[in-house]
């Protein structure tokens, strides 16, 4: 029997949103590694803060080295223990990339409730992963909160060009001497969304045209004025 029961709170949405002057959603930003996901979700977020709106991105870098930090990183900087470690560290498993996107999904719900604009930017490749975070802001116990997916669409081909961090270089290079890295793209399926709310090339648009893009569907489903 568990010992864990939902607490509600006194202060309801509606004064949230009557203070924030908005009404809070989750941007989910999927694509390859390279592909523009955290230029695009920043972008966005600079523009809404200059409108008068809470947002926060939420990037997979930097989330990996706090709250879903691999066993070295949290044996570095918290001196966990080797057995520590590797019990809470994500590392880059389907089953880890699975509760990376889990504990994400479930900050980013929590931001979106308290009526910020989360934008998260994760590669999250897998399609069973991104819609059970869908299904958690939908079942959220004080009510359904938006979740927008944006499928930032840029091929590999650009996205491997570009190569910002030297990634697909080096996953090439092990693929090719026989190794497997379980890099996406590469060695490793991305799961493309089937109906997301909004598509991006960043290959063939630029982030300004992807910011309006986002903007016009957030004021057509009334989350933002125009």
């Amino acid at each position: 029997m568990s010992n864990i029961f939902f607490h509600s709170g006194t202060v309801t949405r509606e004064e949230r949103s009557k203070l924030l002057r908005q009404t809070g959603a989750t941007l989910w930003f999927t694509g390859l590694s390279g592909s523009g996901k955290s230029t695009l979700a920043m972008a966005l977020e600079q523009v809404l803060i200059q409108r008068g709106h809470a947002a926060y991105t939420l990037d997979g870098d930097n989330v990996r080295l706090g709250l879903n930090a691999g066993p070295k990183v949290l044996a570095e900087t918290h001196g966990y223990g080797e057995e520590q470690s590797q019990r809470f560290g994500l590392g880059f498993s389907a089953a880890d990339r699975e509760e990376n996107v889990r504990r994400i999904g479930e900050v980013a719900k929590l931001f979106a409730d308290a009526g910020l604009f989360a934008l998260t930017s994760f590669i999250s490749p897998y399609r069973k992963d991104r819609d059970a975070a869908r299904k958690a802001h939908e079942q959220n116990k004080t009510g359904a909160i938006p979740f927008i997916e944006v499928y930032v669409n840029t091929p590999i081909e650009v996205c491997e060009q570009r190569d910002p961090k030297g990634l697909y270089k080096q996953a090439r290079a092990a693929v090719g001497a026989g190794k497997s890295v379980g890099f996406t793209g590469i060695d490793d399926p991305y799961e493309p969304p089937v109906k997301p709310e909004l598509v991006f090339d960043a290959a063939a648009q630029p982030v300004e045209q992807g910011v309006a893009l986002v903007l016009k569907y957030l004021e057509e489903r009334g989350l933002v004025k125009a």
